[in-house]
Formats: structure tokens, C-alpha cells, sequence
């Protein structure tokens, strides 16, 4: 990934308010919980989150790596929720030896790499036969708009899309999950306008320190607002067909284990 796409969030990781809110956006629990839902009956050896910045979809377990291009982001999970492994990588040059991990787990990651296919590869060569490979990735092109492009989104996805690349990269797809609908496309676009309005007027009438004070006092209902709007967000996904959702997950097995690591 090219440094002035990647170190967007590199910059967000040194906003107070951004790291206090992130976790608590309805979009980020909904494919938390999909995930956690799909790793439910799994009985992983070890798991590989790869991208996983302050907000990664498994916590509260030993057995697991995460990796993300960010020190700071890596710094901060480690302080936030201290169990597991933290390496700096690159999704596209996996610093692992091959058939290590049993579960692999990659949310929102793909659409942010060049070679998204590099990455993929990557996985399935540091992933054991038979593992299980977990992503969710924004779904249909004809949604790209101002939220992907703040966010330095290179692409969206169309199903048989993501399906060609796992092939090809020896994954036999097990389930594909509707984690979220146009509802959430609407919310974010809406959000993402008034984010860059306030942001603009904000850093000329308010200091850091002010805005970390004032995002203080609106932490808790940010949180509840968030909790309501997922019911809704959960319950447009589950109503609207397959074809109109913005965000899609895939559980796959690893079953044609391609050129070992060097």
C-alpha cells in the first residue's frame, strides 16, 4: 500500500477523539458480532488478524497475532485490551512462516491494498490445510462515494469478485453473510459530510484539548446513540436482499494449499 494512502489512519490514531469513539460505531459492532458469530463453534489453535488497527472483530483471547501496518495502532490495542501478540505488517508481505495459523481473520482490509490479491495469497500461504478464513469487505461499486474516498478506499466489490480471488488462491467458500445495508451507505455519507464541516470550523475555533473535553462529555451518548442505531442498521440487512448490501462476509477453507513460503 502506497504511504500517503496508509497514513490516513495513521494520523487518525493520534486523534483523542477518534480512538474514544471508534469503538463504539454501530458498523464496527455489527461485523464484530458476524464474526465472532462465524469463530463461535471454531476451537482455533492460533488466529492471525490481519489489519486489525484499535478495533479488531476476536478479543479476549491469548492465541492470537494481530497485524497492522501502524505502531500506534498496535500500541494502543496492546494498552486497550493486552492479550494476544502484536507485529507490525504488511497484508502483503505476511512475515510468517507457512501452515501456521488455523483461523485467519481479515475485516475491511482488502479494499485498502493495491494487490489485493497479493494479500490474499499471503494468507493462504501462512494458513494450515483446512483453515478458516474470515473476511467482510464493502460490497457493490455502485456505492463508492465520499465515505470510501475519506477513508482512501481503492475499491468496492462485486461478489463473484471476491469469489474469483479465493479461488484462485485455494479457499472453497463456506458461508456469505449479509452484515450490513443501505442504511449504513446513507448514515456514513451523511456522517462523513458533517464530520469534514465540523473538522473544518473546529480547528479554527477550538484547541485539542477543548475538543478531547467536549468529545469526553459526548462519549456516553455517542455510545448509546450507536447501540439503538445498530438494532437498525442489523435489522436492514437481515430485510434487504443480498444484492443491495453494502458490507458482506465470507467464511471460507482453506482447501488447495498453494507454493510453500520461502
Amino acid at each position: 500500500m502506497q504511504n500517503n494512502k496508509r497514513n490516513r489512519f495513521q494520523d487518525f490514531y493520534k486523534e483523542s477523539q477518534y480512538i474514544l469513539t471508534k469503538n463504539y460505531l454501530y458498523n464496527y459492532r455489527l461485523r464484530k458480532m458476524a464474526v465472532e458469530k462465524n469463530m463461535k463453534h471454531e476451537r482455533p489453535e492460533l488466529i492471525l488478524e490481519v489489519g486489525s488497527g484499535i478495533s479488531p472483530m476476536i478479543t479476549g483471547r491469548e492465541n492470537i497475532i494481530y497485524s497492522d501496518l501502524s505502531f500506534e495502532a498496535l500500541r494502543i490495542l496492546k494498552e486497550t485490551y493486552g492479550k494476544g501478540q502484536h507485529v507490525v505488517a504488511d497484508g502483503m508481505n505476511l512475515p510468517f512462516k507457512h501452515c501456521v495459523f488455523s483461523h485467519s481473520i481479515c475485516s475491511e482490509v482488502l479494499d485498502h491494498l493495491e494487490d489485493d490479491q497479493k494479500a490474499i495469497e499471503e494468507l493462504a500461504m501462512v494458513m494450515k490445510p483446512s483453515g478458516s478464513l474470515i473476511i467482510t469487505f464493502p460490497h457493490r461499486k455502485f456505492y463508492f462515494a465520499n465515505d470510501d474516498r475519506f477513508v482512501n478506499h481503492f475499491r468496492r466489490y462485486e461478489l463473484h469478485e471476491i469469489e474469483d480471488r479465493l479461488k484462485a488462491a485455494g479457499f472453497r467458500l463456506i458461508v456469505v453473510q449479509k452484515v450490513l445495508g443501505p442504511l449504513e451507505k446513507v448514515t456514513m455519507c451523511f456522517v462523513v459530510f458533517c464530520f469534514s464541516v465540523i473538522q473544518k470550523r473546529m480547528s479554527k475555533k477550538v484547541n485539542k484539548t477543548q475538543s478531547f473535553n467536549r468529545m469526553n462529555i459526548f462519549a456516553p451518548f455517542f455510545n448509546w446513540v450507536n447501540r439503538f442505531y445498530m438494532g437498525l442498521a442489523w435489522l436492514d440487512a437481515r430485510i434487504m436482499p443480498r444484492a443491495l448490501s453494502t458490507v458482506l462476509l465470507i467464511n471460507s477453507i482453506l482447501s488447495d494449499k498453494p507454493a510453500t513460503k520461502h
